[in-house]
């Protein structure tokens, strides 16, 4: 629908065509770009699972026509919605009236939600030295500017405390980036984005970095983890039905945040996941990154760092496998390894550093090609050595035209993310899967006003 809109805009005439699943989200996304006078072709029913025979039947009988009726129909002119200014008092009433409006409102996620007073808004403001008005970056689908002023409102709303605005600002730049590929967050593999911290924030904002790190509970973890799930909802406008613009099929529920056990990292000679997505010991760092799908608990024993290599490799593999086989026709993949402090201690004793993790890990994650390459169900068939030809994956997924040789689960060795956190107690893993070009890993260092320690008081 991009695609249609930009060309519409440069006058030349389209039909969009639709699966019938996707007709009214491709409408909302249209209505967005100004562009309602796109012409939707819809393919009745789902493509995927139609034989040949009954794919072509469809689209002689419906499609073409559909497209013929698009293209030579007069053009309907868009219709902009008003919506209301940052300080604009929207609502007047009872705490349950407030609630009940702002659901119906489509404003809400279905839970309980602080309502946005301007006071409190301004309570977040003085929380960061940046002007209100200033805007972030427009964000996809709905073509809607973030702003500091929005970033407060959402933040009030997802139950977050004031001090939390410099995190919550560096999240939204984050997201904000176009590498990131926000309007991909109502895609149907329903990704759900994650938020890992690092730096002394954590313990100034009193982050969990412990046992049950990933459990709601902690208020600064699950507030800030409700709150990029709510301004995706409110600000990019991506909403579930009775919303149009998310189509996660089964989707996932938000992420609270990931803090790293900076202290643990210390302890074992190794750098923080800060540190390796570029910036330096110290800082304070939010990256955001989407997660498809989370592995079982990986449980792993022993007291060299191979025994415990072995079991990861072996069930992080049943988690990635499905996933590398789209990850190859686009080109990214950037997987998160989250270590326990116990496990990655007995493997930074036996002398492994992070980089030898992500070697052994390339190197024996391996699945026969063959195979691989018939996982991606429906329409996408995959081609290893034609997207090596097109220099999309490395070399080593074509050494030779054998559907039996074996090749990585991971794109790159560098592309594998490495964080220690939760339970020091116990000897557990767990893999993120992340999903290919949507959402890569995307890191903003966070910026804190000059008063800040004043400010915590």
């Amino acid at each position: 629908m991009r695609a249609s809109a930009a060309a519409e805009k440069a006058g030349v005439p389209t039909a969009s065509i639709v699966a019938s699943g996707f007709v009214r989200q491709a409408r909302a996304v249209a209505r967005a770009l100004g562009a309602e006078n796109i012409a939707v072709a819809e393919y009745p029913g789902v493509p995927m699972i139609d034989s040949p025979v009954e794919l072509r039947r469809k689209v002689q009988e419906v499609v073409v026509n559909s497209v013929i009726e698009g293209l030579t129909r007069p053009a309907k002119d868009s219709v902009k919605i008003a919506e209301p200014g940052p300080r604009d008092i929207v609502f007047k009433g009872t705490l349950e009236e407030v609630q009940d409006f702002f659901y119906r409102s489509l404003w809400t996620d279905g839970l309980p939600m602080m309502p946005p007073t301007i006071d409190r808004v301004e309570k977040f403001l003085r929380f960061s030295d940046r002007s209100p008005e200033e805007v972030i970056g427009v964000l996809l689908p709905e073509n809607r500017q973030a702003t500091v002023w929005n970033v407060a409102v959402n933040g009030v709303m997802a139950g977050c405390r004031p001090e939390y605005m410099p995190v919550l600002v560096a999240v939204v730049k984050a997201m904000a980036e176009p590498d990131f590929r926000i309007e991909d967050g109502g895609s149907t593999p329903g990704w759900e984005p994650l938020i890992v911290l690092n730096g002394p924030i954590i313990k100034e904002l009193d982050f969990n970095y412990g046992s049950g790190v990933m459990r709601v509970g902690r208020q600064a973890n699950t507030a800030i983890g409700r709150f990029l799930r709510l301004y995706m909802r409110n600000i990019p406008g991506l909403r579930m039905p009775p919303g149009d613009t998310d189509k996660g099929s089964i989707a996932q529920s938000f992420n609270v945040v990931l803090a790293e056990d900076a202290d643990a990292v210390s302890e074992l000679g190794w750098q923080t996941f800060g540190v390796d997505q570029g910036f330096k010991a110290g800082d304070n760092v939010a990256t955001v990154m989407s997660v498809a799908s989370i592995s079982p608990p990986i449980y792993s024993g022993g007291h060299t760092a191979r025994d415990h290599m072995e079991t990861i490799a072996e069930l992080i593999g049943c988690s990635l496998a499905y996933w590398t086989n789209m990850a190859a026709q686009v080109g990214r993949f950037h997987p998160l390894l989250v270590l326990s402090p116990s496990v990655a201690r007995v493997i930074a004793r036996d002398g492994w550093s992070k980089d030898d993790v992500r070697k052994y890990l390339y190197d024996n994650v391996r699945m026969p090609a063959g195979k691989l390459e018939r996982l991606h169900a429906g329409l996408n068939r995959c081609s290893f050595c034609e997207e090596v030809e097109r220099g999309v994956i490395p070399e080593d997924f074509c050494l030779s035209k054998d559907a039996d040789r074996m090749v990585p689960l991971f794109l790159r060795p560098e592309w594998i993310n490495i964080a220690v956190s939760g339970d020091p107690g116990r000897n557990q893993s767990r893999a993120y899967v992340q999903n290919h070009r949507q959402g890569p890993p995307t890191s903003k260092k966070i910026d804190l006003p000059p008063n800040w320690h004043r400010l915590l008081g």
